[in-house]
Parts: C-alpha cells; sequence; structure tokens
C-alpha cells in the first residue's frame, strides 16, 4: 500500500470512531493526516471509498486477532473465544473506548445507505461465523450441550458484545464489556442459555 494512502487510513480510522461517518470532512482528514487535497483524490473515489477501505482496515485487525487467539490449540474452544474478545476489548482500550468502529458506522449509515448496510452486516456475519465454529469445537468436546446451534449462538454472542461496546463507550469504561462476556460464557458452559439455541 502506498505511504500516503496508508497514512490517510490510519489517521482516518480513530477519526471515524471519534466523529462518525457525516461528521468527519475531508479537510479535517487532510489536516489531520498532513497531506494535500490531491492526495485523497488520487487514492480514493471520494468520501465513501474511503470509509469502506478504513473498515478494511478495521476488519484486517480484528481478522487478525481472531487469527491469533482461534488458531491457539493450546487453549480449550471457549478460552479461545475469551481470548479474541480480550484482546478486542485492548483495542478499544488503546482506542479511548470509542467503541466498535463496525457497530457505529451500523447505526450511524444503515438505515441510509444499502452499500454501508450490506457492508458492515457481511463483516458481522464473518465474525460470527468464525466464533461459530469455535463454538462447533467446543460442542464436539462437550463443553457446551450437544444440542446447541452454535450458529445462533455466535450470531447472540456477537449482538450482545456490541451491545456491550456501547455501553462502555458511553461509560468510558469495559466494566459492560466484561460483565456480558463472563456472564455469557459461563452461561454457556453451563448449559443454561445454551438450550434456548437448540
Amino acid at each position: 500500500m502506498h505511504p500516503t494512502k496508508k497514512r490517510l487510513i490510519d489517521v482516518g480510522l480513530p477519526l471515524m470512531l471519534q466523529r462518525g461517518y457525516n461528521d468527519l470532512g475531508i479537510q479535517a482528514l487532510l489536516a489531520a493526516a498532513g497531506v494535500p487535497k490531491g492526495s485523497f483524490y488520487h487514492h480514493f473515489t471520494d468520501k465513501e471509498d474511503f470509509a469502506l477501505q478504513v473498515v478494511d482496515a478495521y476488519v484486517a485487525r480484528v481478522s487478525a486477532d481472531l487469527d491469533t487467539a482461534l488458531s491457539d490449540r493450546s487453549l480449550p474452544p471457549l478460552a479461545r473465544v475469551r481470548r479474541f474478545f480480550d484482546l478486542t476489548r485492548e483495542m478499544y482500550r488503546e482506542q479511548g473506548y470509542l467503541g466498535c468502529l463496525l457497530g457505529g458506522l451500523g447505526q450511524e449509515l444503515s438505515g441510509i445507505s444499502e452499500v454501508f448496510r450490506h457492508k458492515i452486516e457481511g463483516c458481522f456475519s464473518g465474525i460470527a461465523g468464525r466464533m461459530a465454529g469455535c463454538l462447533e469445537e467446543a460442542r464436539e468436546r462437550g463443553d457446551i450441550p450437544a444440542d446447541s446451534d452454535t450458529d445462533r449462538m455466535a450470531d447472540l454472542l456477537v449482538d450482545c458484545w456490541e451491545g456491550a461496546a456501547l455501553r462502555s463507550r458511553m461509560r468510558q469504561d469495559p466494566a459492560s464489556l466484561n460483565a456480558m462476556l463472563d456472564f455469557f460464557l459461563d452461561s454457556v458452559a453451563a448449559g443454561d442459555e445454551a438450550r434456548s439455541f437448540a
């Protein structure tokens, strides 16, 4: 990737987390990145194209964390799932508890842009799919009930995490993330909630 394009994306990601899509102006981005206007349009068709590429960069980090956590065979499956969310929580901490870029843009744009709605839903579905594979391994090992629907379970886990990420942003504190993850994984391991996914 060209260094100027990378700089624009690297600078744009935290700005988009802070301001959202509509409140992030191109001039503010260029000033923060220290690059001229022509450089922006050399690398991006328009603001939408830029934002979609920022989403891709964000998802690339999420995917790397999924790879790191879910491929660690030294841990049982549920511990690998927890490890992924621990890495995600650390990313939120680094970014000042501004929440999930996907969740923020999804709330802001999904009602007005089919492009963003499909893009962000695809990202969430991909994350849930990776989670479902690990939960399926947990089911096969007997760590969760044998009749669990791991696809539905993974979807709910991502949904719950996104809600907790919003509360974490409002409170500027990870407590909501920690409480949700503890409750979900403890309940699933105990078989309390898993019955609803049969």
